[in-house]
């Protein structure tokens, strides 16, 4: 048994991968940050450490095997090894920004646009309805953010690695989170590649006492045991919020001394900036298996 750990998440984004900087006003890097209307900024920048994610691997023709998802840098599930390890791999699909729910010109907070569980394909359920919200244009298109679509997205796997940052706690921080730069699409006549998601599956062992905060933009959907933990939907500003696993225990449905998933769902969909900041004591996390 592990000993008793917090985790803290913290990721800072401006417009979008467990746990991005992005500028960019067109062509250019000179976005106007103004433009995203309301929304609370916190969270602040952190202190650097674990450096800026790397992207790896190639275009995926069709959804990946989740078998890979939250795997670690060390150790060989298959092969019986410790599957625990520093890095948390993910999936970013990269979006041309002529996509309807991408740099359209939307801005603001926009909760409730999934539905509180995940589906049974373990992706967020759309809820905004026939005419959409007040960043998004449907069903349709919301769809197409963390699956496949040929010619509409390309899937690139990346890897976020967790520096030991003391006192029990592993952090990545990257002021400067462009994973996926020059591949997909391609960075489309900007300095940045500005227009992705990322889906990132992992688990990890509930001991009590686990906090997880999430601090960034733009969308972030985060799922502990397939029920809704945290909605900061919208093109916004740097928001934050805090999950604390024990006060929350009966509405997860989990309980310390055994292992749960932990679904995290993101959104870069405008050419502003993009921080990107995790904290966690969280000691191991372990692919999930479809």
């Amino acid at each position: 048994m592990m000993a008793y750990r917090r985790m803290v998440v913290a990721v800072s984004a401006c417009v979008t991968l467990v746990a991005a900087t992005a500028c960019a006003g067109g062509a250019s890097d000179a976005g106007d940050a103004t433009s995203y209307g309301a929304g609370t900024a916190s969270g602040g920048s952190g202190t650097a450490s674990g450096g800026s994610g790397t992207a790896s691997g190639g275009d995926f023709g069709q959804d990946p095997s989740f078998g890979e998802i939250g795997g670690s840098s060390s150790g060989n599930p298959s092969s019986g090894d410790d599957p625990c390890g520093s890095d948390l791999i993910a999936i970013a699909r990269d979006f041309k920004d002529t996509h309807p729910d991408f740099e359209a010109g939307r801005f603001g907070s926009d909760r409730g646009l999934v539905e509180a569980q995940l589906g049974a394909d373990g992706k967020p359920v759309y809820a905004g309805g026939s005419e959409g919200t007040r960043t998004t244009t449907g069903k349709e298109a919301f769809d197409q953010w963390f699956r496949d679509v040929p010619d509409v997205n390309t899937a690139v796997q990346i890897s976020i690695p967790l520096a030991d940052s003391g006192n029990g706690t592993s952090t990545y921080d990257s002021s400067d989170f462009f994973p996926i730069d020059d591949m997909g699409f391609g960075n489309e006549d900007r300095s940045h590649n500005y227009h992705f998601t990322l889906e990132l599956r992992t688990k990890f062992e509930y001991e009590g006492g686990e906090v997880f905060t999430f601090s960034g933009d733009d969308d972030l959907f985060t799922f502990i045991n397939g029920h809704l933990a945290i909605d900061l939907g919208g093109v916004h500003r740097p928001e934050s919020a805090t999950i604390d696993l024990d006060a929350r225990a009966e509405e997860f449905g989990i309980t310390p001394g055994n292992s749960y998933t932990l679904d995290f769902f993101f959104a870069e969909r405008h050419t502003t900036e993009s921080n990107f900041r995790i904290d966690t004591s969280i000691g191991c996390f372990t692919p999930v298996v479809n």
